[in-house]
């Protein structure tokens, strides 16, 4: 493909749009801001196709918490036909900060962290790289633990009680911590492969974990002789007040489930071969396979409802009723890869490009990788879904509101000051276009700090019906007078980021290739 010199900053323009450093610069010196895995991708090496991406997001929404979303709204009250729309809903919403934020990453072939050098600084980026990277890490150990169950579930199908009623330690069998290990493990090892083993893994994961849902529908059917009564079960919220006040909560939870790959989706899409590849990939992928998903999960769980008198919303627990030693070793390879393909793609890569953008000289990928696999041991992750209110409300939404201020920043400085048009160089170069102050944009600090507070102060606990308070929070919210925004977390978020920083910044946009101005 011919190229064509870009105007300043040491880079090269194709004719499709994306940019790479000149040759002559391609090696950037050693400053503490760059590595090999942060440097950018050469053109050359962007070869990423539509079906890399369609398989990416197959392989990341087909998991067993996925699946589970509609069982928490279903709990909290809502038919099968209102949970399916807030999850379709919520994927169209974030489809789109997911998109613009992936435009960044197939032009310049940069990851997450040095793409928010941009608007934060080159040591700015740390604050929403690191914030990124603590949830990660969250759902890291979140994903790890339901692998670990899946194993140690179905596992003692096969070996029997001295499995399954082994002593326990911390009020879990040992034989758990175990699986909880063994699953660790694996993931340890894919991992230090790399992101060309990645791909590979996801391009045939995506269509084995797809086939591995549709068996458990036939089986479940065929047991069932039918769906049961699930999907003719009435809303307990009804169309009116009763529902929207679950409603926006939850779709904003919902929103926030994947909130977190919204930032760091230029860790992926830095590999993609054009940006028509990289968008029609993740608009067929995320929301068509999530709202099929939960279709699937409430089929299924409509079922086993018919079958053992009672709906059976966890797939680990509906294989590990089944009693043939095939299906069940079928099962709990399903349930191993579904897995596995999420919690790799989803929670790892992004952190360890974090972590290496935090201390260049001393943290690499794989590096980046151990150490998350460390903290998301010692984070206790699976008290965090044991209830749906805290799962939904607490977790997913004051996760999704902090998430949503980052993003918005990220887009209006990219998109609305900047006009997407960055100097790739500069984003390595201490003293350069991005050090601002002392490497920081006070600006997007500033906005980051305003649009969290709008976002999650307002974060409050419900009271059950038994004045039991259902959260962590104050029932009156953190901050009262915020209380009516809490509801709407992500949106807030995302939106007062965005204005605060467009405001701060527009004053002293500069005249250079549209960027704002260098210094703070």
């Amino acid at each position: 493909m011919a190229e064509t010199a870009a105007s300043g900053g040491g880079q090269r323009r194709h004719p499709d749009g994306r940019v790479e450093l000149d040759p002559s610069i391609e090696e950037l010196p050693p400053n503490g801001f760059t590595n090999d895995d942060l440097r950018p991708v050469p053109v050359a090496r962007r070869t990423w196709t539509t079906y890399n991406f369609l398989a990416l997001w197959v392989g990341m929404a087909h998991n067993i918490p996925s699946w589970t979303l509609a069982s928490g709204l279903v709990a909290l009250g809502m038919d099968w036909k209102q949970a399916v729309l807030t999850i379709a809903l919520a994927n169209l919403i974030v489809l789109v900060p997911m998109l613009l934020s992936g435009h960044a990453g197939t032009k310049y072939g940069i990851p997450f962290p040095v793409f928010a050098r941009a608007a934060f600084g080159l040591r700015g980026a740390n604050l929403p790289a690191l914030v990124r990277a603590g949830v990660a890490c969250a759902w890291f150990g979140i994903q790890t633990w339901i692998g670990g169950e899946g194993i140690y579930l179905l596992a003692g199908k096969l070996l029997g009680r001295s499995w399954r009623e082994a002593a326990e330690v911390a009020g879990y069998p040992w034989t758990q911590w175990l699986s909880f290990l063994v699953f660790w493990l694996i993931e340890m090892v894919i991992i230090a492969r790399g992101m060309e083993a990645l791909r590979r893994f996801e391009n045939w994961a995506a269509p084995f974990v797809i086939a591995g849902a549709l068996a458990l529908l036939v089986w479940i059917t065929v047991k069932a002789g039918g769906f049961g009564p699930l999907l003719s079960q009435p809303s307990a919220l009804g169309w009116g007040s009763g529902f929207w006040k679950v409603f926006f909560p939850a779709l904003m939870g919902m929103i926030g489930f994947w909130s977190t790959l919204s930032l760091n989706i230029p860790d992926f899409t830095r590999f993609g071969g054009s940006q028509r590849a990289q968008i029609r990939g993740q608009a067929l992928g995320l929301p068509t396979t999530m709202t099929l998903f939960a279709l699937l999960s409430v089929l299924v769980t409509s079922g086993s409802q018919a079958v053992y008198g009672a709906p059976v919303w966890d797939p680990i627990q509906l294989a590990a009723k089944m009693e043939n030693p095939v299906g069940i070793l079928f099962a709990l390879l399903t349930v191993l890869v579904a897995t596995l393909s999420v919690n790799i793609a989803a929670n790892v890569v992004s952190p360890a490009y974090d972590l290496a953008n935090l201390l260049p000289r001393l943290v690499n990928f794989r590096t980046g990788a151990l150490i998350t696999g460390v903290v998301g041991i010692v984070i206790f992750p699976w008290r965090l879904i044991a209830d749906p209110h805290v799962y939904i409300f607490t977790w997913l939404g004051v996760v999704g509101g902090l998430l949503g201020t980052v993003a918005g920043v990220l887009i209006a400085d990219y998109w609305l000051l900047r006009g997407t048009r960055l100097l790739l160089a500069e984003l390595y170069r201490p003293g350069g276009a991005y050090w601002y102050a002392g490497g920081w944009n006070w600006r997007a600090v500033a906005a980051l700090l305003i649009g969290g507070v709008l976002a999650v102060g307002g974060s409050h606990s419900a009271v059950d019906a038994q004045g039991v308070k259902q959260g962590p929070f104050p029932v009156d919210g953190i901050i009262p007078f915020l209380k009516p925004l809490a509801d709407y977390g992500w949106a807030v978020g995302f939106a007062g980021a965005a204005v605060v920083y467009t405001v701060l910044a527009w004053r002293t946009r500069g005249a250079r290739g549209g960027e704002v101005a260098a210094n703070g």
